[in-house]
């Protein structure tokens, strides 16, 4: 395992703020919400980065094509085990970082077309940049905001953009 990028203290800030749209409510009425966005836009792929998100959009009958989740909930809360996929893989990604492992695991799981979890051993928050890298143009990458809801984010080439921008601000294990 290589550590690849490293968050810094400017953008453990910064990315506290929602990277896309928030949607707020109870998980019902997010759930509800998401389903219209998913009718009105056809993503051509779903992406869920958290354990509650995921669960609650299994729950809400929406098949992600990628989950990546750790089993956890706000770092301590453990979580119960998400329904089984076609695909399971399991990576190490410490808090904080953002692994080859974990980016290889992610970019598989978004070629193949396989229901797909990626299990983080480690901190899954900041794969929401890579998820939003690779995914097809136009997919939804669907994290929570904890007490408040979800937050939707648009694949477009501008969060794209916007995403390596964040990335290539972090600091490569290469310039260690």
């Amino acid at each position: 395992m290589k550590v690849e990028y490293t968050l810094t203290s400017r953008l453990r800030v910064y990315l506290k703020t929602p990277f896309g749209t928030i949607i707020e409510g109870t998980p019902e009425e997010t759930m509800r919400k998401l389903k219209e966005c998913i009718t009105a836009e056809e993503p051509p792929r779903i992406i869920t980065v958290g354990d509650v998100v995921t669960e609650n959009i299994h729950q809400a009958g929406i098949q992600p094509q990628l989950s990546v989740i750790d089993y956890f909930s706000l770092r301590n809360q453990a979580m119960p085990k998400q329904p089984p996929v076609e695909k399971t893989v399991y990576v190490h990604n410490p808090q904080g970082t953002i692994t080859d492992e974990a980016i290889t695991a992610i970019k598989a799981a978004l070629e193949a077309n396989k229901h797909t979890h990626v299990v983080v051993d480690g901190e899954e928050d900041l794969l929401t940049l890579i998820a939003v890298l690779y995914a097809p143009q136009n997919s939804f990458v669907v994290y929570g905001q904890p007490h408040l809801g979800i937050v939707v984010v648009k694949a477009s080439q501008e969060k794209k953009d916007e995403a390596k921008g964040l990335l290539n601000e972090m600091k490569s294990s290469k310039d260690k």
